[in-house]
């Protein structure tokens, strides 16, 4: 019985161990699944050991990891089956293979297990178990042998961080596992092992032994003393989130700015991006008025078929003062997405859609908000906007179901909601610096005459609806000198018109600088089941109001509605206060003084004339600033030669891009330190189209090659930032090309004036690098 319990008691062990590794895992994940999955790795490694002890020791390992192979073919299979993952055994097993670390740490907890987020933790706990029961039983060192399930433990713990409670349960019940696998071997049924020694020898044995046990007892003691305490404190302490180490999944630069497609879509309105067909009670209901809580309908002015139900494709919640961002987060999601609490004056619909993907591009997937089910496509998801990506992007012919959760709001309570403020919103009541003036007169107007946060916004509403056209030809752009140009641009100039981009992000602007939280969707007025057009697609702003939500709004004009002339309901800027009518009181001249000679006499009288004074002082004056213009003009050129062509290649790349950057500054749009080079290029680009569209000389279109030359110097400084020293001469004389010509086509299009102030500003001279 003994021997028995002595046989059993290690491999036992050895499997809890590695078992519970999987239950302090499981944690942080939907279900059981993974940690059954585990306990089978546990069980399957540490039963081939012992099966095969007899075996040579080579030859273990290969048939524990054949029997691993066929345990983790089994697993990803049922993992697919469990997550309705799409595709074949080979291309789900590839895939969970090329990105089991990367999913597993960037998945949404709780991870949901799918292939990819499985098969790391089975592999894991079948070598663990293998190590520990090939060292713990063929070599006969048990201790060590604990080793490997401890370390699987440990890397448990740590992937779980912060993202669950502190797993003291588990972890108390490894080391009464441990400490049981040790104690039981310790029985011995043949004997004191010092039996047969000499007596002298056997004592000095005995008393080394005795002395050992002494000494080690107090280690151990000592140990538990002084770790004791400071082990105990780390169960209250926040441990680190390795996932912050991780980058989660990135949408492109077509999708971080999906506003800037409304006009491209709105150009080819035959184009079909997708079909939908929508699931939901009661069928599709008609189309909403404006202003309306219900995001059914398509809005008044964009074309689509029937009555049905808007998709949502984007939420952009961060303005710059030049583009609207996504700026989300995206976690790899399973097939049930993370739930969220509805608002509490919202009552909540079911809607389920198979929408197939045509035309559409990009890695964005348009869903009724908000999604709870995705079935069909892998996808990654940000709970604080209720977007959906597909991390590998959209193809033709791609088919998924999605099940949402849409609210609607009570509209009764609007006119008497509030609006949150403080650091929770900081992020969509954010107004950039730089606003026109206009802007902020206008959102003061409409604001002074409408105290409730509905009011406001039905105010800025109104009037987006009643004042502008909306149009399908009208160029991109809703930067502030876009927004602009469309609110208050001369009519016959192209003014007072645009596309629901400008009418939305109008909107979102002029509703911070109201006090509202504001953010601008981007998505489809969709029939209920049919083909999605790229004329469905527009864009509409939201506010968020307590306890109802984001509510939705359409400044759209009406078709059969001629808008009003701005300039009939924008009060102008108050002028100067007048001067009093009231003539002030005259006063009685006196008698001037007689007239006295001035010292010297007549003969001082006749010096230099005045007019020869006056001109010489201005002559002198006139040389001094021409010497001052030449000599800035000379120290500017000085300062290029020195950029563009002195150092090493990195220096010059370096100094290539600051003669950009200082370009974009005399232009007056100079771009912010924390901006990365891709950024800056953006601005750079759009700094130049907007200037070729201002100058009437221009051809009307910016330069494509000082366009490409911007992206270029911006790979070429991204090269020399993280990897200095790689850098070519033939590369700095590149750079130095596409900074010249940049700033050239930059500088061609301001007016003679501003070209020859461009070439004295003695801004350059002085600001820092």
């Amino acid at each position: 019985m003994v021997r028995l319990l002595r046989a059993v008691a290690v491999p036992a062990t050895l499997v809890v161990m590695v078992t519970l590794a999987g239950v302090v895992l499981g944690r942080v994940y939907a279900g059981s699944l993974l940690t059954m999955l585990v306990a089978g790795a546990a069980v399957g490694s540490v039963l081939v050991s012992v099966v095969t002890r007899r075996l040579p020791s080579w030859l273990v390992a290969p048939v524990s990891v054949l029997a691993m192979f066929g345990w983790t073919a089994l697993c990803l299979r049922v993992a697919a089956a469990e997550a309705q993952v799409p595709g074949g055994f080979v291309e789900v097993a590839g895939d969970a293979a090329r990105n089991a670390i990367p999913r597993l740490l960037t998945a949404m907890i709780p991870v949901e297990p799918t292939p990819d987020t499985i098969l790391l933790p089975v592999v894991a706990a079948w070598l663990a178990g293998l190590a520990g029961a090939e060292v713990a039983l063929r070599a006969g060192r048990v201790l060590l042998g604990y080793l490997p399930p401890v370390l699987l433990h440990a890397g448990a713990v740590y992937v779980v961080g912060p993202n669950a409670e502190p797993a003291i349960g588990a972890t108390v019940a490894v080391a009464v596992a441990a400490a049981v696998g040790l104690a039981v071997p310790s029985q011995r049924s043949d004997g004191d092992p010092v039996d047969g020694l000499a007596p002298a020898v056997r004592s000095g044995v005995q008393a080394r032994l005795a002395v050992a046990s002494v000494v080690g007892t107090a280690v151990v003691v000592a140990l538990a003393a002084l770790l004791g305490p400071a082990v105990a404190a780390l169960v209250d302490t926040r441990p680190v989130d390795p996932r912050r180490y991780v980058e989660p999944p990135q949408v492109e630069t077509l999708d971080e700015n999906p506003l800037i497609r409304i006009s491209g879509w709105a150009l080819n309105p035959e184009q079909e991006l997708f079909q939908v067909a929508t699931d939901r009670p009661g069928g599709a209901g008609p189309a909403e008025p404006a202003g309306s809580t219900d995001p059914a309908g398509p809005p008044q002015g964009v074309a689509s078929g029937s009555a049905g139900v808007r998709i949502r494709l984007a939420v952009l919640s961060d303005y710059d003062g030049v583009t609207w961002r996504v700026g989300a987060t995206y976690r790899n999601a399973g097939r049930i997405l993370p739930a969220t609490e509805p608002a509490p004056h919202a009552t909540v619909e079911t809607v389920r859609q198979e929408i197939t993907v045509g035309d559409l591009s990009g890695r964005l997937l348009p869903a009724v908000p908000t999604p709870r089910e995705v079935s069909g496509a892998r996808v990654a998801y940000d709970p604080s906007t209720g977007t959906l990506i597909r991390p590998d992007g959209l193809t033709p012919g791609l088919r998924y179901m999605v099940t949402s959760a849409r609210e609607r709001p009570d509209p009764n309570l609007l006119a008497t909601a509030n609006t949150p403020a403080g650091d929770a919103v900081a992020r969509v009541l954010h107004v950039p610096d730089g606003a026109p003036e206009q802007l902020r007169r206008l959102a003061t107007q409409l604001a002074e005459e409408n105290g409730a946060p509905y009011a406001r916004a039905a105010a800025i509403e109104q009037w987006l609806a009643e004042h502008y056209r909306l149009v399908a030809d009208a160029p991109s752009g809703h930067a502030y000198p876009n927004l602009g140009f469309f609110l208050f641009g001369p009519r016959n100039g192209g003014g007072q018109r645009g596309t629901s981009e400008q009418f939305a992000a109008s909107f979102a602007v002029l509703g911070r600088l109201a006090g509202l939280p504001t953010r601008v969707v981007v998505g489809f007025a969709a029939p209920g089941s049919g083909p999605v057009r790229a004329a469905d697609a527009y864009a509409w702003p939201e506010v968020l109001f307590d306890g109802l939500g984001w509510v939705a709004f359409d400044p759209l004009p009406r078709p059969d509605e001629e808008p009003r002339p701005v300039e009939e309901d924008f009060r102008p800027q108050p002028e100067e206060t007048p001067p009093s009518e009231q003539p002030e009181p005259t006063l009685e001249p006196t008698v001037s003084p007689p007239a006295q000679s001035a010292p010297g006499g007549p003969a001082d009288a006749e010096g230099v004339p005045v007019p020869v004074l006056v001109g010489g002082a201005g002559g002198g004056l006139l040389l001094v600033v021409v010497a001052l213009l030449a000599t800035l003009a000379g120290l500017r050129r000085a300062q290029s030669r020195a950029r563009l062509s002195r150092g090493d290649p990195g220096d010059r790349i370096a100094g290539a891009w600051r003669e950009l950057t200082d370009a974009l500054r005399l232009a007056g749009r100079p771009v912010a330190v924390d901006l990365s080079a891709s950024e800056v290029a953006t601005v750079a680009r759009t700094t130049l189209a907007e200037a070729f569209r201002r100058d009437a000389t221009a051809s009307g279109a910016a330069d494509p090659g000082a366009t490409a030359a911007v992206d270029d110097l911006a790979r070429l400084i991204n090269q020399v930032g993280f990897a200095p020293g790689a850098a070519t001469a033939e590369q700095a004389v590149a750079a130095a090309e596409a900074a010249t010509a940049y700033r050239g086509a930059l500088r061609a299009t301001l007016p003679r004036w501003r070209r020859f102030l461009w070439s004295v500003h003695p801004g350059p001279l002085r600001w820092p690098p």
